[in-house]
């Protein structure tokens, strides 16, 4: 008998990752292409970090959104949310969709009026309009939203001195059963607060009621607040109509659903526990459509979605720095990008997948920012393998408010690329230079020179 080869024996490690009640995962998923783009090439060509949107991914989630609602009611109208991302290029992506604006200040209005949206297709919502802004969404026949007692009063005078009668809807809050409620915006329906608006609004003469608004919470993951709310919003439309002889011509829903994100301190993952569209979708149509509407006057059902439609369409792209052993023995990554970056890492638990060819074994780690503050952290606790210096990471499904609430805090703002649905690269945003930050800084004369001594 032949004599076998004498191996030593050795320990190896087994990684079988976070269990859940569907099993464990022991593999490593890596990333290396974006829509046939591959993730080096981008970093080498755009620089890191970068954040990258895919259109493609963009009109599917719009479409398929749409037809969510469209197959269950017969006039249905999405208007973007400029505030989940009003990159120019984004917002005229849902345009050419069909998409009208939804806007919440007298930037974001000009944004939308920049980017040729017709007067008459925007919506003006928000507590904080000025003067000036109302002014102008009267002048150009926009919907305005009216959220509180002093706006009304606002825009009567505006009336006055225009001698316009704008199209106007009231912003309405109410109990949904999920708490804490949004009672800060808008008027109560449960203390009639909603009624006594609406009354003032029609003895006035001097606006038209149109429409009927709510938007009872973001994230939300229950699809029976909606049925609530579709049923106390088509209340209080049949009340309009059939006391003031004022029938309203739309119901906005606002936005509100979830994307597939996992929250932080969520026992599974999103994509495993988040409803879909359709779910709300059958919650809202099927109330506004068993509620006793007439067929001819059925009123326009409004969405104004935000998150679920771009959020799992952007990725942001980011290079390992270094890695340290924290105190406990535990891994410590630290990345190019940090929470001034990726603002909603306070929220979610982002997955984050190497994007290169790793080694099968995982560690527990956190993965933390750049910044000189505790609060960077990307990541508390994630199962991946180590990740040296210079590699390349993908986090996914940042597409929704980090281009808005992103901050210029310690590092400068990154570039923004998208991949058309060609799979041709275009660059929408270059990354910040410290030229840049300082254009809008003045330096006084005295403070121009100065001598530090050795």
């Amino acid at each position: 008998m032949q004599k076998l080869k004498y191996e030593r024996p050795y320990i190896k490690k087994l990684n079988t990752g976070p269990m859940n009640k569907f099993g464990t995962r022991t593999e490593v998923q890596t990333v290396k292409y974006i829509d046939g783009q591959p993730v080096e090439g981008l970093i080498e060509q755009y620089g890191s970090p970068l954040f990258v949107l895919s259109e493609k991914q963009i009109r599917r989630n719009y479409n398929s959104a749409l037809r969510a609602f469209k197959t269950r009611y017969p006039a249905v109208q999405f208007a973007w949310s400029y505030k989940t991302n009003y990159l120019n290029a984004v917002c005229n992506i849902f345009h050419q969709e069909g998409s009208w604006a939804e806007v919440v200040s007298g930037l974001e209005y000009r944004k939308a009026i920049g980017n040729k949206v017709p007067g008459n297709k925007i919506i003006f919502n928000g507590p904080g309009k000025h003067k000036r802004d109302i002014i102008l969404a009267v002048e150009n026949d926009s919907l305005i939203h009216i959220d509180h007692f002093d706006e009304l009063c606002t825009i009567i005078e505006v009336c006055k001195n225009l001698d316009k009668k704008p199209r106007v809807a009231i912003r309405v809050n109410m109990d949904t059963g999920v708490y804490p409620s949004w009672d800060r915006f808008g008027f109560n329906y449960e203390n009639d607060e909603a009624w006594n608006a609406i009354t003032k609004i029609v003895e006035s003469g001097k606006m038209q009621l149109v429409g009927l608004h709510c938007h009872i919470g973001t994230f939300m993951l229950s699809v029976n607040a909606y049925r609530v709310a579709a049923d106390k919003m088509c209340s209080l439309a049949m009340k309009c109509s059939k006391q003031l002889n004022n029938p309203i011509q739309y119901l906005d829903m606002g936005g509100g659903f979830p994307s597939t994100n996992t929250l932080k301190g969520a026992y599974l993952p999103g994509v495993d526990t988040v409803p879909s569209v359709d779910d709300f979708a059958e919650a809202i149509t099927t109330t506004i459509l068993e509620f006793g509407f007439k067929q001819d006057e059925l009123p326009l059902l409004i969405l104004e979605c935000g998150r679920v439609l771009i959020d799992d369409a952007g990725y942001l792209l980011g290079t390992v720095i270094a890695n340290k052993r924290l105190n406990d023995g535990r891994l410590a990554t630290i990345m190019d990008f940090g929470v001034n970056t990726l603002f909603t890492s306070f929220w979610y638990d982002h997955q984050v997948t190497p994007a290169q060819d790793t080694t099968q074994h995982t560690e527990n780690m956190v993965i933390y920012g750049p910044l000189c503050m505790n609060i960077d952290v990307i990541r508390e606790s994630i199962n991946l393998p180590l990740l040296n210096t210079g590699d390349n990471v993908v986090v996914h499904k940042v597409g929704a408010y980090n281009m808005t609430q992103w901050m210029q805090f310690i590092t400068s703002r990154p570039g923004i690329v998208l991949i058309g649905e060609d799979q041709q690269v275009h660059q929408l945003r270059v990354p910040e230079t410290l030229e840049y930050m300082e254009t809008p800084e003045i330096v006084p004369a005295h403070l121009i020179s100065h001598h530090i001594s050795k």
